[in-house]
């Protein structure tokens, strides 16, 4: 079993292989005659597929426990879905109802999940390097996949926004990408930054001085000065929501005027970066980080298909943990 715990580890190679293990699954359950996602397939049809694309339905009857210590939407249904396409069984585990409000610790919650008979635990916690922790701690041999920590490192978005990117562009390398935002407070911004710098990426970043880490002279990133200038020209503009829930202090007084400076708007994207593609991690706080106008329009449907995406990439990592 194989471990996801940050996009750091992951050679070219593996990334590589986990985003063409992606892009067979995804063809797997187009509907021919549409040409699009057939969202009715069921378990069955995909276990049909299983000895030739599946192999030999490596997944089924494993178990998955999905331990999420924050609110989510994309990366809990996109990994319960993944799983159940798989054959996977799954636990929605409730942290609140659970013995961990009794006391218990979470290595020895694991523990006992183990020999209940969970093979794979996909973990969100608000802690940075939790997942790592955990998988040192818990001496049975468990996959654990990183849904997402503290903000250090949500590493299957990073693989979906790149391979969405790779649908747009066929590329990303010499291409400019720019991400805008709370950078401060978020991991998907670490991880794409290690993702697509591997991958050859010029990637900028812009936030404002609230919005920007202490420690910026250790990214090896571009910083840009201006939201327009660092936009200019953009192959891909990807956008950051603003952290409400971990801002504290003169930082949230501050963030309330984002928006006035810095909200993406249809005119501002066509003047200065008219053939960029639109990307956010979602959830999206409209008219904040993105006017309503320009999400709902042809340029925001890339962050739908992010979505999409992701139960995809999710699929091949749970393959490669579970299998």
């Amino acid at each position: 079993m194989k471990n996801l715990i940050d996009i750091k580890r992951l050679k070219k190679e593996e990334i590589t292989a986990i985003i063409n293990r992606a892009a067979e699954f995804k063809a797997a359950s187009q509907d021919p005659a549409r040409g699009e996602i057939n969202y009715t397939s069921g378990i069955s049809d995909f276990a049909r597929l299983g000895e030739r694309l599946y192999r030999a339905n490596s997944c089924s009857n494993k178990t998955a426990c999905l331990m999420f210590f924050e609110n989510s939407t994309r990366t809990k249904c996109s990994f319960a879905i993944a799983a159940q396409k798989l054959g996977m069984n799954i636990i929605d585990f409730n942290v609140q109802t659970s013995s961990l409000s009794k006391g218990e610790t979470l290595k020895d919650t694991l523990d006992n999940l183990y020999y209940m008979g969970v093979n794979t635990v996909i973990l969100r916690h608000s802690e940075d390097d939790m997942t790592e922790r955990m998988s040192k701690e818990v001496k049975f041999p468990m996959a654990f996949i990183n849904a997402g920590d503290g903000k250090s490192a949500h590493p299957t978005q990073a693989l979906l926004d790149y391979m969405t990117m790779l649908e747009k562009l066929g590329t990303v390398e010499g291409k400019k990408i720019v991400i805008a935002g709370d950078v401060s407070h978020s991991r998907v911004a670490k991880s794409n930054l290690a993702l697509l710098s591997k991958m050859g990426a010029n990637v900028h970043f812009f936030a404002p001085e609230y919005f920007t880490p202490k420690n910026k002279e250790e990214f090896n990133v571009i910083w840009e000065d201006d939201y327009n200038t660092a936009i200019t020209d953009a192959d891909v503009v990807m956008l950051l929501r603003i952290q409400t829930e971990r801002l504290s202090g003169a930082e949230t007084e501050k963030a309330k005027h984002y928006s006035e400076k810095y909200c993406l708007t249809t005119e501002r994207l066509e003047k200065y970066a008219p053939n960029a593609i639109l990307m956010h991690p979602g959830p999206v706080n409209r008219d904040i980080e993105v006017s309503s106008e320009l999400l709902d329009s042809p340029k925001g449907k890339t962050i739908l298909e992010q979505a999409r995406n992701g139960v995809y990439v999710r699929m091949a990592v749970l393959e490669n943990a579970a299998g």
